[in-house]
Order: structure tokens, then sequence, then C-alpha cells
């Protein structure tokens, strides 16, 4: 069964911490629910993204970087 994790706010997405650190998630990594799988940085306020399902990482919609909105799907998982 698969589960999408979606933008609660607009802005840019980041899967990791910092420039040089590795991504909250990597491919195929195990989430537990409230872990945390990015940033969405909106006007220099960062905002993390929590799982709301525990599963594994199938497809990201997103690459670090992109601009999303509210609703738009960031990652799916195999639950």
């Amino acid at each position: 069964m698969a589960h999408t994790i979606t933008a609660k706010t607009p802005g840019v997405f980041y899967r990791k911490p910092s420039p040089d650190a590795e991504p909250y998630v990597a491919d195929g990594a195990t989430v537990a629910e409230g872990d945390v799988i990015g940033l969405i940085e909106v006007m220099k306020t960062f905002r993390e993204v929590k799982a709301d399902a525990a599963g594994t990482v199938a497809t990201w919609h997103v690459a670090d970087e992109d601009e999303v909105s509210i609703g738009q799907e960031l990652v799916e998982l195999d639950t």
C-alpha cells in the first residue's frame, strides 16, 4: 500500500539540513511516523516536514531545492 506525504506550506523544499550534510532520509530508507524527512523554507523561516505515516521511501516527487506549493506531493512511501 502507498502513502504520499504532501507539503503543508509553500516554499523551497530541502532534503538536507545544510548544503554539506547528508539527506534526512535516503532513497529506500524506512521512516517512522514523526521522522523529519526535509525542510520547507519560506522567507528565511524553516519548517520541518515530518512523515505522517511509517513506511519505506519509494519515490521522491521533488528534488532538493525545488519550489513547492501547498498540497504538492513530496514523497511516496510503501506502507
